[in-house]
């Protein structure tokens, strides 16, 4: 099974992944996306990186940085400290 899904153009991961990354509890990440205290970035890869895609999630001044495969494996993982200033904030409100 997938760590990943791909579905109707949407994207779903385990909160239990995205929690690990940052050291908190799982029940903890939905809510802070809500408040905008944990943003993402989705990326498509191309060209050499066609069938690859990273997710990329910020947190405080952490990076948590992950490349999933076509299948919604997870083939690369890792977590850097970005410094306050590198910290993205959301394009968009979140949702309530």
């Amino acid at each position: 099974m997938s760590t990943v899904v791909f579905e109707e153009g949407a994207i779903s991961i385990d909160a239990a992944i995205v929690a690990e990354g940052f050291a908190i509890e799982p029940a903890l990440v939905q809510p802070l996306m809500h408040e905008g205290k944990i943003t993402s970035l989705y990326e498509r890869g191309a060209e050499q990186d066609t069938g690859l895609y990273r997710l990329t999630f910020f947190h405080e001044k952490l990076c948590l940085r992950l490349v999933i495969d076509a299948t919604g494996n997870i083939i690369e993982r890792s977590t850097s400290d970005v410094g306050e200033h590198q910290v993205r904030t959301p394009r968009r409100k979140p949702r309530r």
